[in-house]
């Protein structure tokens, strides 16, 4: 793609056969030592963030912001980099969450929701919108976010994940400083090392393991096409269910499946 890309801008022309690179990169693939292909992200689930939320002080700035961010991420099946920077100096308020960009809303049968406009994405240009809902537990995304809210004040159009150092200056939240925070509460937990995006995973296989429908989950996790199912591949526990004797739900697959004609 860049290399196609750089014909484009130069104005050379691209004579390459489309057909013949697929079949050329598929068959790389195939051909790639297992060693050279990334071990499979372990997801993060609701009890693995009780059991680290233990090992966060939540009387610390740095700490009310990391599990606020974290929960947040979880339960919005948002990326790591759309609610942290990728170092101190990076914070756009044209393409950064910031306070201003939080808003609440409910549905017509009363249920809260809050939303995160986020300004840019890697998909979005123009930006998208992530949501979450109040669960219950400690792993409460709302109840850690006001946590962070209240201790921690960010000013309204100041990056959302902003927290105070010990010397008390002003910093946002970056990925190197919520992984190593993250990561160091797994430890203590006893827990094997997580990768960020295993928050993504976790809360997709959480949210179909609810029962929530396929399509609802695509929204959700804002993918355009069904790459997401590549999750569903993995996990067995997800499908149980859906291939059992008796049928399950007859209200679900109602909602589901077409009518018949």
């Amino acid at each position: 793609m860049f290399v196609r890309a750089w014909h484009i801008l130069h104005g050379r022309p691209w004579k390459i056969n489309s057909d013949e690179i697929e079949a050329a990169l598929e068959g790389a693939s195939k051909l790639a030592p297992p060693q050279s292909r990334r071990p499979k992200r372990k997801p993060f689930t609701p009890t693995i963030l009780s059991q680290i939320h233990e090992h966060f002080d939540m009387t610390s700035s740095l700490d009310v912001a990391v599990f606020a961010c974290l929960t947040t991420i979880f339960w919005s099946a948002a990326r790591v980099g759309e609610f942290t920077l990728p170092n101190l100096k990076a914070f756009n308020p044209t393409k950064h969450v910031k306070v201003s960009d939080v808003s609440h809303s409910t549905d017509r049968q009363g249920n809260p929701v809050t939303r995160f406009r986020l300004p840019h994405t890697k998909c979005s240009p123009t930006g998208e919108d992530v949501f979450w809902a109040a669960q219950s537990g400690v792993t409460n995304p709302e109840s850690a976010f006001q946590t962070h809210i209240t201790l921690n004040k960010p000013l309204p159009h100041e990056f959302l994940f902003s927290w105070n150092n010990t010397a008390n200056q002003r910093r946002p939240l970056t990925r190197t400083k919520f992984l190593e925070r993250v990561n160091k509460a797994v430890t203590a937990a006893g827990l094997e090392p997580l990768q960020g995006h295993g928050l993504r995973i976790g809360a997709v296989l959480e949210y179909l393991l609810r029962g929530v429908p396929f399509d609802v989950v695509r929204v959700i996790g804002r993918w355009s096409s069904d790459a997401f199912i590549l999750y569903l591949r993995r996990h067995a526990v997800i499908i149980a269910r859906y291939i059992q004797d008796t049928p399950y739900h007859q209200d679900f697959i109602r909602y589901t499946m077409p009518p018949v004609r």
